[in-house]
């Protein structure tokens, strides 16, 4: 595993736990409102943790923590993914997996292995429009596809996510993002933020007004749609 940060402790990324945070280097997206920029693009004098160095503060810490959140980056793209969560499973922790559904495979073996507690999954824009937000080379959707039906078969806790911009969404692709996603458990509309770590910051946020209209709108498809992090 390529693990290149470590919060210690959240009560913001593992709805209703205590956890701590590992964030993976690598993605095979480069979607530019990131604020990751670090983890996607790890720069030379990146610095590494070691799983020892994990560990020893998960061993510590496991009394207060329910659960870890693994993010990235992609950690997907990690194939020793399931024996890291494997590891963290033994210590009675709880998983939460951030990922952009890229590799469903992982997905589905991670389920049925009662490797993962809970699925935050990206989903970046309408089909039509997906790629123009994720500019990953030799793009196909057929996979994000396979890991959303995977989902909303309810075998594992989870929640849908997309990134809210200005230049990017509008009120045709929420409804083509919705009829998608119908019947999801949870959909959260994050808006765009501002921040030195982003990765080309030529976006802008809408207002709380359209934001609002954007969940409504997805209600009837997805009834548990909400806005998340907004100041």
């Amino acid at each position: 595993m390529l693990i290149l940060g470590l919060q210690k402790t959240t009560l913001l990324d593992f709805p209703g736990k205590v956890a701590s945070t590992i964030f993976t280097g690598g993605c095979n997206f480069k979607c530019p409102y990131c604020h990751n920029s670090e983890l996607v693009i790890p720069p030379p004098d990146v610095i590494k943790y070691s799983e020892e160095e994990i560990f020893e503060h998960l061993y510590k810490k496991k009394k207060i923590l329910d659960g870890v959140c693994i993010t990235g980056g992609e950690p997907t793209l990690h194939k020793d993914l399931p024996e890291f969560i494997k590891k963290i499973k033994d210590l009675g922790l709880l998983v939460k997996l951030d990922s952009n559904g890229t590799n469903p495979k992982m997905l589905e073996y991670l389920i049925d292995n009662n490797l993962v507690d809970y699925i935050a999954m990206d989903i970046k824009n309408s089909k039509e429009k997906y790629n123009e937000i994720a500019c990953m080379p030799q793009f196909d959707i057929a996979p994000i596809e396979e890991s959303v039906s995977l989902l909303l078969k309810n075998k594992v806790d989870y929640e849908f996510r997309t990134t809210i911009m200005k230049e990017c969404h509008d009120s045709t692709d929420i409804l083509s993002m919705g009829e998608w996603l119908t019947g999801a458990k949870a959909y959260y509309l994050q808006s765009y933020k501002e921040s030195p770590q982003v990765i080309n910051p030529i976006f802008s946020p809408h207002s709380m007004e359209t934001l609002n209209s954007f969940v409504e709108l997805l209600k009837p498809f997805i009834p548990n749609t909400n806005l998340r992090g907004i100041d």
